[in-house]
């Protein structure tokens, strides 16, 4: 904790932004019951308020308060990309670690199969088989995952193999130490570095399919609110907007606020990650 502590405190002023940003994200997915002033779909005024009080942020076509849907589409976006990576990255990362360290035919054939994969575009793929499965919570992220584990796969597999050529793997594989030990106690605190750079990419590439899926209709359904599905149901106001005056302006301006919600949340997370990555690779200023 103490080094925590240390390090936090010769952080740059690039970290701590990153870190302000995802810990106000955070709190916004973890009280968004608290926070908003409404709830996640309930109409509550006429369509397409002006910014105004009570609705600060006006009301989408269903006269549902915005502001209350971009706080609850943190906790359901966020969530839900968050989730996808973790998953994504145990499977990927202990299938291309296990492969490196085998060997032999299965990193012949693991690695062949995850060429098949990657040869697919990964939107395309995800729109067959969600089309195909149905666009539940579950098969969206298990899509995903699948598919995104397949570049963590790739990774993972590279660096151990680079790891695994060092003399102390000769030494240990010597000792006859077995598989797991040796991705347990020599290869994954190695890679850790890159890994851990690639999470925070992974999840903000995630976080973007998942929009991109909801923007398109097969990513999260309504009412459940979610930022790319927000976007796309105020896309058609930008025709409307009249920039002579500021109601009229909010139509244009209505797209831009989930859009900037996504925007400021991949800038945050690629902040932090890039100090971690920073700290773990033990280089210094």
């Amino acid at each position: 904790m103490n080094n925590l502590v240390f390090h936090l405190r010769d952080a740059p002023v690039s970290a701590w932004a990153g870190i302000v940003i995802v810990a106000f994200y955070a709190v916004l997915a973890i009280l968004a019951p608290v926070l908003a002033p409404y709830a996640e779909s309930a109409s509550v005024a006429a369509q397409y308020q002006p910014w105004i009080a009570p609705h600060y942020l006006g009301t989408d076509a269903l006269g549902r308060d915005v502001m209350s849907r971009l706080i609850y589409g943190a906790r359901n976006t966020v969530g839900i990309a968050l989730a996808t990576t973790i998953l994504a990255f145990t499977l990927g990362a202990s299938w291309g670690l296990l492969a490196a360290t085998l060997g032999g035919w299965f990193d012949t054939i693991s690695a062949r199969a995850i060429d098949v994969l990657m040869a697919i575009p990964p939107l395309i793929f995800a729109l067959l088989i969600l089309t195909i499965t149905g666009t539940s919570v579950v098969a969206l992220i298990l899509v995903i995952a699948i598919l995104d584990s397949t570049r963590v796969f790739r990774l993972s597999r590279a660096v151990a193999q680079g790891i695994l050529t060092m003399d102390y793997i000769e030494v240990a594989r010597m000792r006859g130490e077995s598989v797991f030990w040796l991705i347990r106690k020599e290869v994954l605190p190695n890679a850790a570095s890159p890994l851990i750079a690639e999470f925070g990419l992974r999840f903000c590439f995630v976080f973007l399919f998942i929009s991109a899926l909801s923007f398109l209709g097969l990513g999260i359904q309504p009412p459940t609110a979610d930022w790319g599905g927000m976007v796309r149901e105020s896309a058609k106001l930008i025709a409307f907007a009249n920039f002579s005056s500021w109601q009229s302006a909010t139509f244009g301006l209505a797209p831009l606020l989930p859009a900037g919600a996504i925007a400021l949340l991949t800038i945050g997370v690629n902040l932090v990650v890039d100090w971690v990555l920073h700290l773990s690779s033990g280089l210094k200023e």
